[in-house]
């Protein structure tokens, strides 16, 4: 065909506020990532089971229910706006208190960080938890941030020290140590069971 030109689709840069604001009238799943609105996949039933899994045994461990929450947003600092959905995170009681009464469960960022956040890794996505979430939750002062991984079959405890994160690998039977939380008579292999 004469005359046809190639057209390429150049995705729309969104504010954060634009973000917010975002409803395409569907059931669909989206992080903003560098101002552009990233489709999330569906859950994969094993991740799932992770995030539920730690809910409950935090939550045993007498974390308040109110501190415990899964898929709430977090913005991140970036080159531009990027928010984030952790597969799980505890509050603190300040933050507990400023998303309080919010109309969205949005961590904003002039609001305190959350102590802990929990990524499980999902397949070909290897990237986006070990090296992207970690310098932005790094640069956004969360205390401890897990990156849980069926496929490595590791769980990898990360804690904030000066502005970076140092990484612990905990494997098998060996007990997980929180830096925020102590020691926690809890296994690799049980929170890969979910």
């Amino acid at each position: 065909m004469e005359g046809r030109v190639a057209m390429s689709v150049v995705p729309k840069i969104m504010t954060l506020e634009e973000y917010l604001n975002y409803d395409d009238g569907t059931e669909k799943f989206y992080e903003l990532v560098n101002g552009e609105l990233v489709e999330m996949p569906p859950e994969s039933e094993l991740n799932r089971r992770i995030a539920m899994f730690l809910v409950i045994y935090f939550a045993q461990r007498g974390i308040q229910s109110q501190r415990l929450s899964m898929k709430t947003e977090i913005v991140v600092s970036g080159s531009r706006a990027t928010a984030r959905f952790p597969d799980m995170m505890i509050l603190s009681e300040e933050l507990e208190t400023a998303l309080a009464g919010a109309r969205r469960s949005t961590v904003m960022l002039d609001m305190p960080p959350p102590l802990l956040v929990v990524e499980i890794v999902s397949p070909n996505q290897e990237k986006r938890d070990y090296r992207y979430k970690r310098s932005e939750y790094a640069a956004r002062g969360i205390a401890e941030y897990w990156i849980v991984d069926p496929m490595q079959r590791k769980v990898t405890v990360l804690e904030w020290v000066e502005g970076l994160y140092e990484e612990k690998a905990y494997e098998g039977d060996r007990a997980i140590v929180s830096p925020v939380l102590g020691a926690l008579d809890l296994t690799a292999s049980q929170v890969l069971q979910g």
